[in-house]
């Protein structure tokens, strides 16, 4: 087969988070940073309090439809109160395969900037006005931004939908 006469190239995650900053006008820094064996070891290798970094996870509700949760480190979902918030009976993480299908992301990786769908975004209350650090497309990397710019460019409903880990 010849692999010149295919589509174009697969845009890198990195190139995508970028794009989508730029056209939502979110000013984002990526860094490069080692793999890390804990929240702990990440926030270190940052300069970051763990509950700087922010989790993306993909949460699939009973409609086979997601939302993107913004969990700071150190807190875990509250099912109950994302249940409430969300006016749904069912919610789950799926596994890793359904979350690239939903957002072109590996975990680890995830972030709304740039996913394959956009779906909508629920951030827990704690990470507003704060600067934060997510996921950037791609491993190895690690996004900085403005969590209200975040919030702002992604309309996010913003609450109370964590709990201490």
């Amino acid at each position: 087969m010849d692999i010149s006469a295919s589509s174009a190239p697969v845009e890198s995650g990195r190139a995508r988070v970028e794009a989508d900053a730029a056209s939502r006008g979110v000013p984002i820094e990526i860094v490069a940073r080692p793999a890390a064996r804990s929240l702990e070891e990440a926030a270190s290798l940052l300069g970051i309090a763990p509950g700087d970094i922010v989790k993306t996870l993909v949460v699939k509700r009973s409609d086979d439809t997601f939302v993107f949760a913004l969990v700071p480190g150190g807190r875990k979902i509250s099912w109950p109160k994302l249940r409430a918030l969300l006016q749904v009976n069912k919610l789950q993480l799926p596994d890793a395969s359904v979350a690239l299908a939903a957002t072109g992301y590996e975990r680890g990786t995830i972030t709304p900037f740039g996913s394959t769908t956009a779906w909508p975004v629920v951030a827990d209350a704690s990470i507003a006005g704060r600067r934060v650090s997510m996921g950037a497309g791609e491993h190895g990397s690690s996004l900085f931004v403005d969590a209200d710019e975040v919030i702002r460019a992604y309309d996010a409903t913003v609450a109370d939908i964590t709990d201490p880990e």
